[in-house]
């Protein structure tokens, strides 16, 4: 994970208000995203992926989880289906109110079936509220997490989430940002 580790050394940190925020290829797009470093990072996912059998769908949240998804779906070659922020009104439409540490809205799903085995993969996990909004609808809609892969943890709350779910949940970065600088505590 030489690449990633590198890329978040370079990562430019700015302030929002009373918020530090890392500037990050995976997390924002900006400057841009770097095929070594997608290539890398959807490796070792892939690798995590393997030890859970065989996968009908993957699974991200709208926005920065897209290109993750994708490649991981070619690599795969099943499909991705991506959690959305607007409604669309289908079918069997599901609807998740999430809060963050820093927000309050909606997430809708579309396409899962009862009994679909999935993977969910996203770019960062803080404060988990929109992880744990997430899982919760998928399992009471009856699709079965076989577990979560995150780039970036950047809070405490993935243990209290698996105590919750009792679904595995990997990061592939454990990082802190303090005083304009981004700390990579495991990688």
């Amino acid at each position: 994970m030489k690449i990633l580790r590198k890329s978040i050394e370079d990562a430019p940190v700015i302030n929002k208000g009373n918020y530090q925020y890392v500037i990050h290829q995976l997390t924002d797009g900006i400057p841009e995203i770097k095929p070594d470093l997608l290539e890398e990072v959807t490796t070792r996912m892939l690798e995590i992926i393997k030890k859970y059998g065989n996968i009908d769908k993957i699974v991200t949240i709208e926005a920065m989880g897209i290109p993750l998804a994708t490649s991981l779906s070619i690599k795969m070659n099943i499909p991705f289906s991506i959690i959305r922020k607007r409604k669309y009104g289908l079918e069997n439409e599901i609807v998740v109110e999430q809060k963050t540490g820093y927000s309050k809205s909606k997430l809708y799903l579309n396409g899962f079936k009862k009994g679909e085995e999935i993977i969910l993969v996203d770019d960062v996990l803080s404060t988990g509220g929109t992880l744990k909004a997430v899982l919760k609808a998928l399992v009471k809609f009856g699709v079965k997490v076989k577990c979560v892969i995150i780039i970036f943890d950047k809070g405490n709350s993935i243990q209290e989430i698996i105590e919750k779910t009792n679904i595995d949940i990997y990061t592939l970065a454990k990082i802190n940002v303090k005083e304009g600088k981004t700390i990579i505590r495991k990688i």
